[in-house]
């Protein structure tokens, strides 16, 4: 038996903020991305080497050792990148049944990756082509570091099962696929029932999306032999502040 891969349509940058505008998500090319965001490909697939050693996510309810992640906040206004004080990544359970209502404190993403100029570039890039389609003072972004391995045999890259996360816009990232099969996204329109489901196999391909308009998620992973990972970014941006606890605490 084979393991097919659906491969998705790709969306070019001419056309990509008007087919994000009437179908409510897009899917490009790393290629795609690197001229959005004013970026060399070689430098945007540079930022990949900050995936090694990503300290595990000890808040999974399942129990799970599937899952790595760092974790960062921004206020962007125009082209100005402003990174907040470290902060906890808190959602309510309206959006995140598994991990909602509780404060999560991951650790921070490494600043030689934070100062690294074509990750500052992704950040803005994707903002202007946002503010085009959503004039914002300000956009509140959060930015996750994610890979997910097969160490307990599957490695579930959303355990909370299909989802919205309660912000404007969804950027997921496919970085890398070693040794899996499975890890196919899945998104799904809100308010009907119409849905669609691809394999993001290139590294750096771009799954953008309206976050009021689809719910998405990713199938698990199972490892090809002994062992696999699947490597993510995952942006989320919203105009209206961060999502904070109701009982804000501190570290």
């Amino acid at each position: 038996m084979t393991n097919a891969v659906l491969t998705p349509l790709l969306t070019p940058a001419k056309g990509l903020a008007e087919t994000l505008r009437s179908q409510g998500y897009v899917v490009a090319s790393a290629e795609t991305v690197a001229q959005l965001c004013k970026v060399s490909l070689v430098n945007l697939q540079n930022l990949t080497q900050f995936w090694k050693g990503l300290p595990r996510d000890p808040y999974l309810k399942d129990g799970g050792r599937y899952r790595f992640r760092r974790h960062a906040s921004y206020e962007i206004k125009g082209d100005h990148l402003n990174l907040v004080p470290h902060r906890a990544h808190w959602q309510s359970v309206d959006y995140n049944a598994l991990h909602g209502g509780i404060e999560r404190w991951f650790e921070p993403i490494q600043a030689t990756l934070l100062n690294d100029p074509a990750w500052q570039s992704v950040l803005i890039g994707l903002s202007q082509i946002l503010s085009g389609l959503k004039p914002v003072t300000t956009w509140f972004v959060e930015a996750h570091q994610f890979r997910i391995d097969t160490t307990d045999g599957i490695g579930r890259p959303t355990p909370e099962g299909a989802h919205r996360d309660g912000v404007d816009f969804v950027a997921v990232f496919l970085l890398d696929r070693v040794g899996i099969k499975g890890g196919e996204t899945r998104i799904f329109d809100a308010t009907g029932s119409a849905g669609l489901r691809f394999t993001l196999a290139q590294p750096w391909s771009l799954l953008l999306m309206n976050d009021e308009r689809m719910i998405h998620e990713s199938t698990p992973i199972q490892p090809l032999g002994n062992y696999g990972y699947r490597d993510t970014l995952v942006l989320t941006y919203r105009s209206n502040g961060f999502q904070d606890s109701p009982h804000r605490g501190q570290q």
